[in-house]
């Protein structure tokens, strides 16, 4: 799951940032209402954490305008105010859900959690394709009775193939849904985990196949 997060405070931020890639989330860290927008209309995520006090434009702001123009991605306000009116005004505005700060990580992650199961691209705790089945929650991928525990870059990528098993994904589309617009790594990486799950599927025995075609990228395959 790839997620923006919206937030000034950069201790803050760089803390939440860790807690949710430690969880196995993409996140790609704004600090500034303008940046959010714009990451917000042109950047491919399943949700957005989103300040309410912040420089340029603030988050109640920016999200009024990304409804008005027909985002409809869940969006989470985050914001040291308390009072109702403020709650109500942020709900009126279009935000699926309110944390007021200081907040508890936990809280914060089962608030996530819940707010990408109400989003508009409802995502089960399991994803299939062919034989095989990945859990979202702990990163088990599992074929008939085997199963691996990903490490967490693996675990991205596999669940960006299957997610999107319908179609061929570039290395570029690959880099940026896996790994985030933020990082620092290139295509090369996206070759190199390639193989490393081409190795854990031969592992499992399963009888999924990740094809490549040149000019088109990667995806999946059944096999028979």
């Amino acid at each position: 799951m790839k997620l923006l997060l919206a937030e000034d405070e950069k201790a803050l931020s760089e803390a939440v940032v860790d807690i949710l890639s430690y969880h196995k989330y993409i996140v790609d860290a704004v600090y500034n209402g303008e940046d959010a927008y714009d990451f917000a209309m042109y950047g491919n995520y399943d949700g957005i954490i989103l300040d309410i006090m912040m420089p340029k434009r603030d988050g109640l702001e920016v999200l009024t305008e990304l409804r008005k123009n027909g985002y409809k991605k869940p969006v989470m306000l985050l914001t040291a105010k308390s009072q109702i009116e403020d709650r109500i005004k942020g709900l009126d505005s279009g935000a699926d859900d309110y944390l007021a700060k200081p907040f508890d990580m936990g809280e914060l992650l089962a608030r996530i959690r819940a707010m990408l199961r109400r989003g508009e691209e409802f995502h089960t705790n399991q994803i299939h394709f062919g034989d095989l089945t990945l859990n979202v929650e702990d990163g088990i991928i599992s074929c008939g009775g085997r199963s691996i525990v990903l490490p967490k870059q693996e675990y991205r990528l596999m669940e960006q193939l299957m997610l999107n098993s319908s179609c061929f994904m570039t290395s570029e589309d690959l880099l940026e849904k896996a790994w985030g617009y933020n990082a620092d790594t290139d295509i090369n990486s996206v070759w190199l985990y390639i193989s490393y799950l081409r190795k854990r599927l031969a592992s499992l025995e399963s009888k999924v196949e990740i094809i490549t075609r040149r000019n088109f990228g990667y995806k999946l395959e059944k096999g028979s």
